[in-house]
């Protein structure tokens, strides 16, 4: 198979075996594979590593002790950043992180819903507690994480005037500085600081199926900044990295 594989001098797009599966795991044909800023530091110290953490594709094989999912089953996921990612043509994946692919949506989007879907609700509703009749603000609403946070809040977003009960901050900065100490409970995945909960997203079936349902009901709509193909990807994390990006930076791996 095809493969994006991260080394020491940089990205090489390479033919390499097909995983093998382990007990527990899937592999899933890869239709599009989302990538994220500054994540080709993660794995430094086990290069060479493949990047993308964020996909959505077809169940290809399961182990035999995965008893709820079949070959064809159409799923998307966050999978787990300590093991090669998924910027290739296959990839093999826990399968109790795999969710129903929103069917309103393509693959790309799909994509493109898992790190930054789960981001929005992890900082909103597990760290941020937020609660009925509680309003949020969101800084860098524009952003990633952040358009999403704000179609998943839309009903509690405080005014511009008004004192939130909850600040998600997905920016840092004098941004985050000056949410610390408002009287506003405050979450970030920026940066760690002072006053305010900082986390780093976890993969979680049940909640990216949940927002799954939701992107179905029309409710919730990722934005795709730009699209990649495999053999592009040096210039996707190009782009990834540069400001004014409006959404995901997806590579498109298979036919959508």
């Amino acid at each position: 198979m095809r493969a994006v594989r991260l080394y020491e001098s940089g990205l090489v797009v390479e033919e390499i075996e097909v995983p093998a599966l382990g007990e527990g795991e899937a592999l899933v044909r890869v239709h599009a594979a989302a990538i994220t800023r500054d994540e080709l530091t993660w794995p430094e110290d086990r290069l060479p590593a493949i990047p993308s953490y964020e996909l959505s594709g077809v169940v290809a094989q399961v182990a035999p002790d995965v008893r709820d999912l079949a070959v064809g089953d159409e799923v998307c996921a966050l999978t787990p950043f300590d093991r090669d990612g998924v910027a290739a043509e296959y990839a093999v994946v826990p399968a109790d992180l795999l969710a129903p692919r929103p069917q309103s949506l393509t693959h790309v989007e799909s994509a493109a819903l898992a790190m930054t879907g789960l981001s929005a609700w992890q900082g909103i509703f597990e760290h941020g507690a937020l609660k009925e009749g509680e309003r949020v603000r969101v800084l860098g609403a524009g952003g990633g994480v952040g358009h999403l946070a704000v179609q998943l809040v839309q009903n509690q977003l405080a005014a511009d005037d008004e004192a939130p009960d909850l600040v998600f901050d997905t920016v840092g900065g004098d941004a985050l500085a000056n949410a610390v100490g408002s009287g506003s409970r405050v979450v970030t995945i920026a940066e760690e600081a002072d006053g305010a909960t900082y986390f780093v997203v976890e993969p979680n079936r049940a909640q990216l199926t949940e927002f799954g349902r939701r992107a179905d009901a029309g409710e919730l709509v990722p934005a795709i900044d730009s699209t990649f193909s495999l053999d592009d990807a040096g210039a996707a994390f190009d782009r990834v990295a540069e400001r004014g990006k409006r959404g995901k930076v997806v590579l498109r791996v298979g036919d959508d």
